[in-house]
């Protein structure tokens, strides 16, 4: 394989850019920094296996080090060295290095996968190539002489060729008129008297060639005559000449003219390099006069329109050619039309997102940036250069709804559903109106899961999905809350039909059975209802009336419907709360908690697996064996031991711990107990990590941080030894209040990490909100991740965009090898098993 030097910072882009370039056969040695780039460098000229061309990704903002390696490159001993330059948009200054350096040629990084064609193509020799309708200048001017005296012609050639021109002649109109076609020259100076016609005729039909037509002329003439001059002049000529004049005076008006042909030479040599930089740019480009009128295209534009021919659009409107659509991609009247107004006022606008059509009329998510126009201080019109974001409207509309539903049963989620209840509860303040909300609990879910398997299971809540949304109307709303738990949301329902509307959707999934695999299982549930109007406090309360009054269904027998009323809420609420009170204050007290340890391993060094088998019980400690000088991280996970000594899932008691207020005593234990650990773990070989969850209640107390300081101390444990996890998924009412404990905690030396990121409904916000070091992504992006394109897309951009927050990222629940690899080729930085 051909080596080649890969010089690029962000190590996603040098994944990506190292294996397209090995597609091509090129074997890449990949630096991070420009300091090694320019040591490796250096080292080049004296080795014996030299690079056959260097990849630069161009850096955001250049320092002192990328000038030297600039500056190394561009010197004599490297500049036969291609180079190509990925670069993000708008970069003038890789642009500019670019045209004055030989064989380097421009990638934008959109278009990182042509790297490698691009890269074959620079070490290609140079072709010289000419184009038919356009000659290069000659260094020596060539002037075509026409006069039917032999002695005028010798003489004149004489001169001409002494002071530096090139001379050809001839002795006729016609046979000036052959020569003038049959090679290129710059000027012909033609006697105005000849037997067989004037001069003049002669420059007439040199203006009507095509291939003449731009050549300067001059008529020269024995005497001086007003009505020659006017009528050479009137005919094309530039200048009048005197066979009589010195020799001095000739060539100096000759010299003037040859200052008019190099100028227009420069002028067009400017102007094909710029053409040429115009149909190189990816980006559609496209200028108009200040009225809109386009004025010029340039081939992407026509590519990403649907045209094939620029006069197609040139002297059109551009609002009537493409960009009279509104968002929707409907017709909006030109009065509305922001880039018309920003053509009319000269505006400077960068990145103006909106819609495009194409030439059959379809609609086309464009990026714009518009650049006024200006000649000599006068505003000319506007440049405007745009690109296509189909892929990354596509792209932010998957994330979107990957934060609002369920992937399983494509259901909306528990964090969407929230938010609408909120507004639901909002909109019944203001009215006398009332409407209900509908906890659903599948009875037999976890039998059939365990006796017909996952896939069966699966089955079941898509199936329960579908019947439940096919009695929904419009304005109602349901979602998966998790497990095999679903919500709705019934809205406007008169308090008399309470009892047989929710019965109702109960009665609609018992109808039938559930067939799987030939077996038909019989479909019970349970359904808690409450009541909600304007008396209702919060949607914690309303959601604690569903909660309780679903326990009561299930309870009184399954298979039923209960309407939450304050007397059997009441009940319940000490039924199922009392009782677990007791049992966590027994635990706290006598130590039925207990703490187990999941390990987070790097995915550093993967890609020394020979084979990676899916059902590899070793990978694991592989992974954490070949990275020692790395901290051993593991999530403590929290377990709790009923009286015969069976450990008990958190799921079942945290929620009426949550209730009452019970959380941070439970936190304080897992971090004085983790802190033991912690201690104990210091005669390791490794340092060890443990990475805590937080409730939210800890995290808004003011107490807290203090705590932990002083369990550190107590048993002398550095804080770097601690990472507190947040989740997102679940809403933080007081985030002021849990900014503070995580910057004292994070002050103190102790690590954030956000739990869940990725599928909660406020990612993003919570991203800027909290000061995180690492993001834990959710299970439900990395399950699919060997087999779905678009799962892969997601997490290489949620964790692009850790890279570029500085955060390093963590992927949960993930259960074989061939994950671990799709994790590792995405970029994650770390990957967990399944708690």
């Amino acid at each position: 394989m051909r080596p080649v030097l890969l010089v690029e910072a962000s190590v996603t882009r040098r994944r990506a850019a190292s294996t397209v370039l090995a597609q091509h056969g090129f074997a890449t040695t990949a630096l991070a920094s420009h300091e090694q780039a320019y040591d490796v460098l250096q080292r080049h000229l004296t080795s014996a296996n030299r690079f056959e061309g260097v990849v630069l990704g161009w850096p955001e903002y250049s320092d002192g080090v990328a000038e030297d390696v600039f500056g190394l490159l561009h010197s004599d001993a490297f500049e036969h060295l291609p180079v190509l330059i990925l670069a993000d948009h708008n970069n003038d200054s890789a642009a500019n290095w670019r045209l004055t350096r030989p064989r380097t040629g421009l990638l934008l990084w959109g278009d990182y996968q042509e790297a490698g064609a691009a890269l074959e193509q620079l070490l290609r020799p140079p072709e010289r190539t000419q184009l038919p309708a356009q000659r290069a200048p000659a260094a020596t001017l060539r002037i075509l002489l026409v006069d039917d005296s032999a002695t005028v012609r010798v003489g004149f050639s004489k001169l001409l060729r002494r002071s530096g021109y090139e001379v050809e002649t001839a002795s006729s109109v016609a046979e000036g008129l052959e020569a003038a076609k049959a090679s290129a020259f710059d000027i012909a100076i033609v006697d105005y008297y000849m037997p067989e016609a004037n001069g003049t005729e002669l420059i007439a039909r040199l203006r009507e060639q095509p291939e003449t037509a731009e050549m300067l002329t001059a008529i020269i003439t024995g005497t001086y005559s007003d009505a020659v001059i006017r009528e050479s002049l009137a005919l094309g000529a530039v200048e009048c000449l005197f066979k009589s004049e010195a020799k001095e005076l000739f060539l100096a008006r000759l010299a003037s003219l040859a200052r008019t042909v190099n100028n227009r030479k420069a002028i067009d040599a400017e102007r094909r390099r710029l053409q040429g930089i115009l149909s190189s740019v990816g980006d559609g480009v496209y200028g108009v006069d200040e009225a809109g009128v386009i004025q010029f295209v340039n081939p992407a534009a026509l590519d990403l329109l649907g045209y094939t021919q620029a006069r197609e659009l040139i002297g059109h409107r551009a609002f009537d050619c493409f960009h009279g659509a509104d968002e929707a991609g409907g017709a909006m009247e030109r009065d509305d039309s922001f880039l018309d107004q920003c053509y009319a006022n000269g505006e400077a606008v960068p990145n103006w997102q909106g819609v495009f059509w194409t030439a059959s009329r379809r609609s086309l998510p464009v990026e714009c940036t518009v650049y006024p126009m200006t000649v000599d201080g006068q505003r000319t019109g506007s440049v405007v250069a745009f690109r296509d974001v189909s892929a990354r409207r596509m792209l932010e509309e998957e994330l979107r709804w990957q934060a609002e539903h369920d992937p399983l049963t494509k259901l909306h989620n528990r964090g969407w559903f929230e938010v609408q209840l909120e507004k639901e509860l909002a909109r019944l303040k203001r009215s006398d109106q009332s409407s209900l909300l509908l906890f659903v609990d599948l009875d037999r879910f976890k039998y059939i899961n365990d006796t017909a398997g996952h896939s069966a299971g699966d089955q079941l809540l898509c199936e329960v999905s579908s019947r439940l949304r096919s009695r929904l109307r419009g304005s109602d709303h349901l979602a998966r809350m998790g497990g095999d738990e679903y919500a709705l949301i019934l809205r406007n329902v008169n308090v008399g039909d309470i009892e047989s509307i929710a019965d109702g959707f109960r009665q609609t999934l018992t109808a039938s059975p559930f067939t799987h695999a030939g077996k038909n299982y019989r479909i019970t549930l349970s359904i808690g209802v409450a009541k909600m109007d304007s008396h209702t406090e919060s949607m914690t309360e309303a959601m604690a009336h569903a909660d309780i009054a679903c326990h009561m269904a299930k309870r009184s027998g399954r298979n039923r419907t209960h309407i939450y009323t304050e007397e059997s809420g009441r009940k319940a609420a000490l039924d199922v709360d009392l009782g677990w009170s007791a049992r966590i204050e027994d635990a706290l007290k006598n130590d039925r908690f207990s703490l187990a340890f999941q390990p987070i391993v790097p995915l550093n060094g993967l890609e020394e697996e020979d084979e990676l088998r899916a059902d590899d019980p070793q990978l694991w400690i592989r992974q954490l064996q070949r990275n020692p000088e790395q901290p051993a991280i593991f999530e403590v996970l929290l377990r709790l031991r009923d009286a015969q000594g069976d450990l008990i899932s958190p799921h079942a008691f945290l929620p009426s711990a949550e209730r009452f207020s019970m959380m941070p005593d439970i936190d304080r234990w897992v971090v004085d107990r983790a802190l033991r650990v912690a201690r104990s773990a210091m005669v390791a070989p490794r340092k060890v990590v443990l990475a805590i969850n937080l409730s939210a209640d800890s995290l808004g107390s003011d107490g807290f941080a203090g705590y932990v300081i002083t369990k550190l101390v107590e048993h002398n444990v550095s804080a770097d030894s601690l990472i507190f996890e947040i989740t997102e998924s679940r809403a933080i009412d007081d985030v002021a209040g849990v900014q503070r404990t995580l910057h004292d905690l994070r002050q103190h030396g102790c690590r954030i990490a956000v739990d869940d990121f990725g599928t909660g409904f406020s990612t993003f916000a919570y991203l800027k909100q909290l000061e995180a070091d690492v993001l834990k992504l959710d299970g439900s992006l990395t399950q699919g991740l060997p087999d779905d394109p678009l799962d892969r897309t997601i997490v290489a951009a949620l964790t692009s965009i850790a890279e570029t927050a500085g955060k390093q990222t963590v992927a949960e629940f993930v259960e074989d090898a061939r994950v671990l690899m799709s994790l590792y080729e995405c970029g994650v930085d770390y990957a967990q098993g399944n708690a």
